[in-house]
């Protein structure tokens, strides 16, 4: 349950971020040359932002699976027992 709850708000991020800039840029009296920087910082950030969450949810992932295979070996070797 909780790896969704990380996906989720991973989703909602990158999403918050997306919004955030084109709003900004909307908004933002700039020159072509200076608007065009700014959705090229924009788009750094998001993508920062997304790796940052996918590594967050692939960490999760690899703690589920472990977790997963010490009780499926503890099972195993209470059924040989």
């Amino acid at each position: 349950m909780e790896s969704k709850n990380l996906e989720g708000f991973g989703i909602g991020l990158v999403a918050g971020v997306i919004i955030g800039g084109v709003i900004t840029l909307l908004y933002a009296p700039k020159s072509g040359a200076e608007t065009r920087q700014l959705i090229k910082e924009r788009a750094v950030e998001a993508v920062e932002t997304l790796k940052e969450g996918a590594g967050e949810v692939i960490d999760k992932v690899k703690e589920t699976a472990s977790e997963l295979e010490r009780k499926g070996q503890g099972a195993i070797k209470g059924i040989k027992g």
